[in-house]
């Protein structure tokens, strides 16, 4: 005989939201860890002996071992062992990938025997990069494990609740992150006489925190899980009749909605977090201004993203329109990149830039608020850490070989016109990908466009 519970920990406003606070902020600081780097390209180039063609290959590396099979692992070990130890696991991960970063971009590390051998061989990259994108490989195992891992997070904690709000202030916070270390990254060079790794060492030691943080979560999810079995409502997680099983993943990759949806999130990311990762370089070559200045220029994509992500959020949560959202989210991609190929710079003024940089933030807010919650109407909640992770494992096809070619293609040409067009035919991709997305969802009924929050849910 089960016990009666009438309101469990997830029931509490409060209690959902603290933990969504502290799983938000893991997010915050993985992505202030991701491009700590962004803003010091000229620098590490000109002290370590990079090259453009390096810097894309170290961008790419945090994305090849999830490439090579990691991520599929993940979702395996996500969905058997539940999202409190996938959690722990991934932020771990984090924090021991930015140790070995820190350690090859350390100064006094350029002066082992180790570095030296890392020199003889692969000569075009320098021992630092080999060293550095090694320890990206294991961060970006563990940051995007970490970003499946609190997907499914959300969706139990906020189920037949603010699902898509939460969601969207989970990612408005993290990218939060992406504006604090536009500013904090220069800032702190420059505080240490233009040093690579004191900003370095600053995001890893944050990273650090959102381990304790997610540790704290998962005492919040155990008492949840209690009340749960307590009750004779256990999870996926404590349900042993309900166990995840590896056949299933064949349900999902037979799913024609899952690749529309994997295709389309790998054609839109590809055009957003490479470009994150150039656009301070790119910002200081157009405009002819420093790197500090160009920096904080960027800084500002993510603001209204912040703002209006929750926004979205609300809105899709009581009215709806996810499907529609992803193709508007998409034109306003092709529009921005577009411009920055061919108007900025025979236009190049900041006040533009900053515009433009501003309203690819709403692209940046539209998408994802809209993508995220709609992968649960389309996959069956025990496979859905599978599905979350295999869709990030087709994303970081796109964003491990993206950053390669823009690196090799600005090589190549030594300006940045290419790459923006090449960013902006993935824009186009991606808008025709959430067309069919749209059709096949009006065909099939999985409710994209229905809102998250039903009447029968509110009374």
């Amino acid at each position: 005989m089960t016990a009666t519970i009438k309101r469990f920990l997830n029931d509490y406003a409060a209690a959902r939201w603290a933990a969504l606070i502290l799983i938000a902020l893991m997010m915050f600081f993985a992505y202030m860890f991701v491009d700590v780097m962004s803003p010091l390209k000229s620098l590490i180039e000109s002290q370590r002996g990079w090259d453009s063609g390096v810097f894309g290959t170290y961008a790419a590396s945090e994305y090849i071992l999830n490439v090579c099979g990691f991520l599929i692992i993940a979702g395996i070990i996500l969905d058997k062992t539940g999202i409190r130890f996938t959690g722990i696991l991934s932020a771990s991960l984090m924090v021991m990938g930015a140790a070995v970063k820190y350690v090859g971009i350390s100064d006094w590390f350029q002066t082992t025997e180790f570095n030296a051998w890392l020199n003889t061989w692969w000569v075009s990259m320098p021992g630092s990069a080999k060293m550095a994108a090694f320890g990206f490989m294991i961060f970006g195992c563990g940051c995007e494990m970490a970003g499946t891992t609190v997907s499914k997070a959300i969706a139990k904690w906020f189920k037949g609740k603010e699902m898509a709000l939460a969601m969207g202030l989970e990612m408005a916070i993290a990218r939060l992150g992406v504006f604090a270390v536009m500013w904090l990254s220069p800032a702190i060079s420059d505080k240490f006489g233009g040093s690579v790794v004191a900003p370095l060492a600053f995001c890893a030691c944050l990273l650090l925190v959102g381990l304790i943080n997610y540790i704290a979560f998962s005492v919040m999810d155990t008492r949840l899980d209690r009340q749960l079995i307590a009750a004779g409502k256990a999870s996926q997680e404590t349900s042993p009749e309900d166990e995840f099983h590896i056949n299933d993943l064949g349900k999902i990759f037979s799913s024609k909605m899952f690749w529309l949806v994997a295709l389309l999130c790998v054609l839109y990311y590809s055009a957003i977090f490479p470009f994150q990762r150039y656009a301070p370089n790119f910002l200081e070559v157009t405009l002819n201004v420093d790197a500090n200045t160009a920096s904080r220029l960027f800084s500002c994509f993510p603001i209204l993203a912040m703002v209006l992500t929750p926004v979205l959020g609300i809105f899709l949560d009581h009215k709806g329109k996810g499907a529609s959202m992803l193709m508007v989210g998409a034109i306003i991609m092709i529009v921005c990149h577009l411009s920055f190929a061919f108007i900025l710079p025979v236009f190049p003024h900041k006040w533009f830039a900053l515009l433009l940089i501003v309203v690819l933030g709403v692209s940046f807010s539209l998408v994802p608020a809209a993508l995220w919650p709609s992968v649960p109407k389309i996959i069956d909640e025990k496979i859905l850490g599978s599905a979350y992770c295999l869709i990030f494992w087709v994303q970081n096809i796109g964003l491990c070989l993206v950053p390669m070619l823009i690196g090799s293609v600005l090589k190549a040409t030594g300006g940045y016109l290419m790459p923006m067009v090449i960013f902006s035919s993935f824009g186009v991709l991606a808008f025709l990908f959430s067309l069919l997305l749209k059709i096949e969802d009006k065909k099939k009924g999985f409710g994209l466009e229905l809102p998250n929050i039903t009447e029968e849910q509110t009374k």
